[in-house]
């Protein structure tokens, strides 16, 4: 069923792919080169590795076993959770939902579907397309607001799983702690960008602007902030000009390739952000599009309003530091960011910012690359999130390792076992002691090694016995 189930829902998404990115459109102007490459592909080839590794993946785990445990049979069998609950986010309102589905699929589980009500039109592609490719009693969707959601969480789940913002996350948390159901939280944060002198900076501007401004930085990955000097600020706001020009000419608002602010309460969080320091670039909005132009401030107070609370839109505040020290001593004395990008030539550098910060993940030149990639685990750490998916580590997510010990009852492996039955006694104790001693683990050899290795063994025997036969015979 599982494998039917995420057969089924490939095909929803390729069937359906022209009516996805009419849905996008409609909620965030998304350009369709955007939502093809963080939508639909992204979910289209996420199913895909799931269904080439399905068959691996749900086999029991077999670990290498102790001295004592030689002659048991000691699997890790995995579990599906049972009924869970996923909520998705608005700003990718279907890839943050359907991904992890398909992952608590793919382990075995029944899964209530929430997706947002403020992207109303891709709920309501998820309200009426979904239930007509999944099994409509193990994969129910459930659509409607914050009272919706609250009555919800008044439900026992097995596992819930949640994006969103830290805010809601909290609440999440609370709510699963009344029947301690386990939780993935996918949150989010200020994620920092250095940049360090060594970068040839157009490539790095580049880069860092698209990272931002995608979904018109309503990213839970965008680099929120750049830590550099000043002698880069100046240089990355000269570079950055040429680029927005580049990219959407001299009319950004008539440009087709930026998208606008989810609704009026977010527009009007980050006119206020706008504020803090000095507008280098940009800084023109329109409130009855909801549009913002992507915009640079300079000369940011570490504890201006912008620098406090996520950005989650096209504003990038450049805060000044002396050194890659100074740098790392201010992303420390912060929340654990969601991600941390470093731009640099140096390889000692990057590995200082690695080893020395805690984040959920870490991208050096480069941005939101690395969420695309299906053999790392995605996922927050401290207040931008615990728990992690994508790929294996979705199935996991959703997956209870459930511990199996397996004995026989032969009368050799109970004589064994009867040192631990009272009568108690030195002799007794000292058998025990010699068969739970910890000691290097074994190989981990399959029965055809073991094989092939006494046969070699054997013949060596019999060929030294045959040589030294011969040689008596001779004499």
């Amino acid at each position: 069923i599982r494998r039917k189930q995420l057969e089924s829902l490939l095909r929803c998404y390729e069937e359906h792919e022209n009516e996805i990115i009419n849905a996008l459109e409609a909620d965030l102007r998304r350009p369709k080169q955007e939502s093809l490459i963080v939508e639909t592909e992204f979910m289209k080839n996420d199913i895909k590795h799931i269904l080439f590794h399905l068959d691996d993946w749900v086999q029991a785990d077999k670990p290498s076993k102790p001295f004592v445990n030689l002659m048991d049979d000691v699997q890790i069998y995995n579990d599906p959770f049972g009924v869970v609950l996923v909520i998705g986010a608005w700003n990718y309102p279907l890839q943050l939902l359907l991904v992890p589905v398909a992952s608590a699929i793919a382990a075995g589980n029944c899964v209530v579907i929430k997706p947002s009500e403020i992207a109303a039109n891709c709920a309501k592609f998820i309200a009426d397309v979904i239930p007509k490719y999944l099994d409509n009693d193990c994969y129910p969707v459930v659509c409607g607001g914050p009272t919706e959601t609250a009555e919800l969480l008044n439900q026992r789940f097995d596992y819930i799983f949640y994006t969103g913002s830290t805010r809601v996350g909290k609440i999440i948390h609370a709510a699963a702690n009344k029947h301690l159901t386990p939780t993935t939280l996918e949150l989010g944060g200020k994620s920092p960008c250095y940049i360090d002198k060594s970068v040839e900076l157009r490539t790095a501007v580049k880069r860092i602007l698209w990272g931002k401004l995608i979904n018109c930085g309503q990213t839970c990955i965008a680099p929120d902030y750049i830590l550099c000097s000043k002698e880069v600020q100046d240089k990355f706001v000269a570079e950055a000009k040429e680029v927005l020009k580049e990219w959407y000419g001299d009319n950004i608002q008539s440009s087709p390739d930026l998208s606008r602010i989810i609704n009026v309460n977010n527009f009007q969080r980050l006119l206020g952000l706008m504020k803090s320091g000095r507008v280098a670039v940009g800084g023109k909005y329109d409130a009855s599009e909801r549009f913002i132009e992507p915009t640079i401030l300079v000369d940011v107070k570490a504890n201006d309003p912008i620098m406090e609370e996520e950005i989650f839109g096209p504003i990038l505040p450049i805060f000044t530091v002396e050194s890659a020290y100074d740098a790392i001593k201010f992303i420390n004395a912060r929340e654990k960011p969601l991600v941390i990008y470093v731009f640099s030539n140096s390889s000692k550098l990057i590995k200082e910012f690695r080893t020395n910060t805690t984040s959920g993940g870490f991208c050096s030149n480069e941005t939101i690359m690395h969420c695309g990639v299906d053999v790392l685990p995605f996922g927050g750490v401290g207040m931008s999130g615990m728990g992690s998916y994508h790929g294996k580590y979705g199935f996991d997510t959703f997956t209870h390792k459930k511990s199996c010990l397996g004995k026989d009852l032969s009368a050799f492996g109970e004589k064994l076992a009867s040192a631990r039955y009272p009568p108690y006694s030195d002799r007794k104790g000292s058998l025990l002691s010699f068969l739970l001693r910890k000691r290097r683990p074994l190989p981990n050899l399959h029965l055809s090694h073991v094989l092939a290795l006494g046969l070699g063994v054997g013949l060596t025997v019999l060929a030294n016995f045959y040589m030294q036969v011969r040689k008596v015979l001779c004499k």
